[in-house]
């Protein structure tokens, strides 16, 4: 009697966490950004398995809008939501959310006390990876322009890191340190940005290396890099993300040399993996989870 009870208690728990969760509404203004859009098919993916109807919603570019989408997303009274953006800059929305009781979970947003967690790669040792490989790769001297993007966690805490990293090269000068336009994913404005500064120091090894923080800006440094002819300048290009691009770029073997591959996949999966669990009651722990990653060369770049 008292195993048929447990049985009937337990298919009755297995019933109710199925039951939650059954509606997500995943909300960025970053879609355009090849990283994003992987994490949240990844999110998709998972959650088609799981059998939840998910609502992907695009601000384009507009931080501010995604309030009011969090807002509609409460109203419309869904399970759970997914943001992928600070969520410092989105706090009215996050509390609507809380005041509801909704759960809220960051992709590769930024950690914050009202999200329940943030999926992410660890930002810290992905930048410390590259820029020190790009450090040892011009001898730790030269030059350096840097590409960063500090609006939005992830990738602001790549840009203090690298900065640390290069700060303790005292032969390492940064140059520029560049905000591109991301509106269209950066590669255009960084592209018209690095010209400017290849125009501004013209001469033959008066820039080592460009860091970047993400890919978009390191293809857009590229691009500029080969139409002024300085590509044989042995000009040293790091990014991070390790998109197909930029692994077709770096196994071509010019100056794209390395990137950061994060498996977006993974990190989109388990964001699904954390809605599961709070949405179900669960307690989540960290409030951090990464994801692992791996660093990009020539040598594995078409893996």
């Amino acid at each position: 009697m008292k195993n048929t009870l447990k049985l009937a208690v337990s298919a009755l728990a297995l019933t109710a966490s199925a039951a939650w969760a059954e509606t997500v509404a995943v909300i960025t203004p970053y879609l355009a950004q090849p990283g994003t859009q992987a994490a949240i098919e990844g999110f998709q993916a998972s959650a088609s398995e799981k059998g939840w109807d998910v609502n992907v919603i695009d601000t384009a570019g507009d931080v501010a809008a995604v309030i009011s989408r969090i807002e509609d997303a409460v109203t419309q009274n869904v399970d759970a939501i997914v943001i992928a953006v600070d969520p410092a800059q989105v706090a009215i929305g996050l509390l609507a959310a809380q005041d509801a009781g909704i759960p809220v979970v960051g992709l590769d947003a930024g950690s914050d006390p009202l999200l329940a967690a943030n999926v992410t790669s660890n930002g810290y040792a992905m930048a410390a990876e590259t820029s020190v490989y790009l450090a040892n790769r011009i001898n730790g001297e030269g030059n350096v322009v840097m590409f960063v993007f500090d609006a939005f966690p992830p990738v602001q805490i790549r840009g203090v890191v690298a900065d640390a990293v290069f700060g303790n090269f005292p032969d390492i000068d940064v140059i520029d340190r560049v905000t591109p336009d991301v509106s269209d994913g950066g590669i255009a404005d960084s592209r018209a940005k690095m010209e400017a500064i290849l125009a501004a120091n013209p001469d033959p090894g008066s820039i080592a290396a460009v860091w970047a923080a993400w890919d978009q800006p390191a293809l857009g440094a590229l691009q500029a890099i080969e139409d002024a002819g300085r590509a044989n300048e042995g000009i040293v290009i790091v990014g991070m993300d390790a998109n197909p691009q930029a692994r077709d770029a770096i196994a071509a073997g010019g100056n794209f040399e390395a990137s950061m591959a994060q498996d977006f996949a993974a990190m989109g999966a388990q964001a699904a993996d954390v809605v599961a669990h709070v949405a179900g009651g669960g307690t989540q722990l960290a409030k951090v989870v990464y994801v692992p990653t791996r660093l990009i060369t020539a040598t594995n770049a078409a893996e």
